[in-house]
């Protein structure tokens, strides 16, 4: 668990990158970029911003690489902004969680097709040993105890 002042900072850098991304830096292989998150080591010496790219994966490269080359102007604006004794090296990383969530639902309309199929085939059908297939006697009854009592 980060220590409050490392989810602040955290969050503080997480804002300086988007408004960076948004207004400074003017490389045209930056495509649509949401920063997700940023994760900050304990120690606050590295952070690692998680980012998502809205396009095709050759936008997306061409992203990774715009991001790679403005780390240090990133970076430099970080520190200055902060003023911390030491500024965080960044490192950007592609966010699989859109993927992941896409790759879920994927799984999801599966099981709801076979759902749908395995009722269809079950429609006016019965059981075989009836409705209700079970042997009942009377012993069975007089296990049943009123608890309202």
């Amino acid at each position: 668990m980060a220590s409050p002042r490392v989810l602040k900072l955290a969050d503080q850098i997480k804002v300086i990158v988007a408004e960076m991304l948004e207004r400074k830096i003017k490389d045209p292989r930056l495509g649509f970029v949401t920063v997700t998150d940023v994760r900050l080591t304990g120690d606050s010496r590295e952070a690692t911003v998680f980012y998502t790219v809205l396009g095709s994966p050759e936008e997306a490269a061409g992203t990774a690489l715009a991001l790679t080359s403005a780390t240090g102007l990133i970076r430099s604006q970080v520190g200055k902004q902060l003023g911390m004794k030491f500024t965080p090296t960044v490192a950007f990383v592609a966010d699989a969680v859109p993927e992941n969530a896409r790759q879920i639902d994927d799984l999801l309309q599966r099981a709801r097709d076979v759902d749908a199929r395995v009722a269809q085939a079950a429609h006016g059908k019965t059981y075989a040993a009836g409705e209700d297939p079970y042997k009942h006697t009377d012993e069975d009854d007089a296990d049943d105890v009123d608890l309202d009592r």
